[in-house]
């Protein structure tokens, strides 16, 4: 016999309703709302430790839930980079407000948009990151090139009657790309204290004539 509270052998009994080994899942961290904070905690990762020294299992950690459910809901971790960075970029919500009224004044609407992620500081932050890690390592590179490409210039392409349309839209997103890392990486100056407005105005025609011209 052993006495209440005991196992056999003399040690603590497990707590009723409780098995040894591995604790169960918190099954509020897998419900609803999992996969957002999985990606916001992404963003965060992204941003504070870059590509390379960010992980599965971190971004599990952050977001309070298990790496498999992570695995279950992106795949790889260039998956899960390329959906932290849909989700700053909200690339649908670009092509609509750029093509919803037509190629008049499309460089102009561009270039504000453009400008807007930006200075937001909300959305500045994660896009650093995302910045500096495509370049310094080739997989966040790969991944950055592949969703500007297919989320974002592909469709872009696709409504211009002009002739070579995608190359036409690669110009115009590394004429954007080029002013990013003067103003918000390097931080050259005048460029990173000029008014968004005076940038506006001055970059509007070029990337204007590049879509239609």
């Amino acid at each position: 016999m052993t006495r209440e509270g005991t196992a056999p052998g003399g040690g603590p009994a497990p707590a009723p309703g409780r098995r040894r080994g591995r604790p169960p899942r918190d099954r509020a961290a897998e419900g609803g709302g999992a996969r957002e904070r999985i990606l916001e905690a992404a963003r965060e990762e992204f941003s504070e430790r870059g590509y390379d020294k960010t992980s599965v299992r971190g971004i599990a950690k952050a977001a309070g839930v298990d790496a498999a459910l992570v695995h279950h809901y992106f795949g790889t971790k260039d998956e899960v980079f390329a959906a932290a960075v849909e989700i700053t970029m909200e690339p649908v919500q670009l092509v609509t407000s750029l093509l919803g009224a037509g190629t008049e004044g499309i460089g102009e609407r561009l270039a504000r948009y453009f400008f807007g992620i930006w200075e937001d500081q909300a959305t500045r932050t994660p896009l650093l990151a995302v910045i500096r890690s495509a370049l310094t390592h080739e997989a966040a590179a790969k991944v950055l090139r592949g969703f500007v490409w297919q989320r974002v210039l592909e469709r872009v392409a696709a409504e211009l009657s002009v002739s070579d349309p995608q190359f036409r839209a690669e110009l115009a997103a590394s004429h954007l790309i080029g002013l990013a890392m003067m103003r918000y990486v390097i931080k050259v100056e005048p460029m990173a204290s000029a008014e968004v407005d005076d940038i506006v105005t001055m970059v509007a025609p070029t990337l204007q004539r590049y879509l239609t011209e």
